[in-house]
């Protein structure tokens, strides 16, 4: 079974209705390991030796957070420019995170049809984390398509409960995910 690291970066969780159901989901599945970004380094001073450890620890690595003004929260941005240093997650001799899986977990208070070419927001969310996707190109890991839940603050605990199963059956799934390695 793979071991998932759920790097989570919500500034204000403890007011997210969306993300505390979602949370409550997987917190406690086995070999996934909660990392509370913000709970961690409330002062933002980021132990990048204890990150790179976690990292190398897990198989999965999803980048759990708020749509934050069209990125992430400053915390996670922070610490991917700090953790993912040059020569161990990429770089001529950084192999650190190869063959990882990586995704975004994220939330949004707008909703679906807001985050299109004909909405408000001008993109999809695919579009607006290609800067994810690419950094986890440059780190050599397989990045899978974002996991979302969309217009949050409309969403009932009903639908909400819903997205916190498929979320914990997503992770099942990574978990169970069988890498094929090719011969050389």
């Amino acid at each position: 079974m793979k071991k998932v690291l759920v790097l989570f970066a919500h500034p204000k969780f403890e007011k997210s209705r969306a993300n505390s159901i979602l949370v409550n989901y997987i917190i406690d599945k086995e070999s996934v390991t909660f990392h509370d970004l913000y709970e961690q380094y409330p002062d933002f001073h980021i132990d990048v030796h204890f990150e790179k450890k976690l990292l190398e620890e897990h198989d999965v690595i999803i980048w759990h957070h708020p749509m934050y003004w069209y990125s992430c929260p400053p915390l996670l941005k922070q610490w991917i420019d700090m953790v993912l240093e040059f020569n161990w997650a990429y770089g001529p001799n950084g192999k650190a995170l190869e063959s990882k899986i990586c995704l975004n977990a994220i939330t949004t208070g707008g909703s679906k049809e807001l985050y299109c070419t004909q909405g408000s927001n001008s993109y999809t969310i695919t579009e607006f984390l290609r800067p994810f996707e690419q950094t986890a190109n440059l780190c050599l890991m397989n990045y899978h398509k974002p996991f979302t839940v969309m217009g949050t603050y409309k969403l009932s605990d009903d639908h909400l409960n819903e997205y916190g199963v498929q979320y914990s059956s997503l992770i099942d799934r990574l978990q169970k995910e069988i890498t094929v390695l090719s011969s050389s």
